[in-house]
């Protein structure tokens, strides 16, 4: 398993922790009998992070595709990953100081 490879499983591990729901589905996506699966289901959800102004499509469906497509196309893992692990830093860095905000 390459650098890359790992760091793509820890962040699928990240987001089974963030929300241990979704941990069956994550876990059997990323097996390698799904691959004709994770391919449509990834454009997919690329797709419908574009089209995000729908209701019940958003933002959030982007790195997800992303993500799902990254499992099977190793030249955007390095993107991919370093792309989630920034946005994750940037996340966590506004909430903090959402949360400083609202305590003064």
């Amino acid at each position: 398993m390459t650098r890359e490879q790992r760091r793509l499983k820890r962040q699928f591990e990240s987001i089974e922790k963030l929300h241990p729901s979704l941990q069956g589905p994550v876990r059997s996506l990323q097996n390698n009998r799904w691959r004709l699966v994770r391919i449509p289901l990834g454009i997919l959800f690329i797709l419908g992070g574009v089209l995000s102004i729908l209701p019940f499509l958003g933002i959030w469906m982007l790195p997800l595709g992303f993500l799902l497509l990254a499992i099977d196309l190793p030249f955007l893992q390095p993107t991919v990953n370093a792309i989630v692990i920034r946005s994750r830093r940037r996340i966590a860095i506004w909430r903090r100081w959402w949360r400083e905000r609202r305590k003064s």
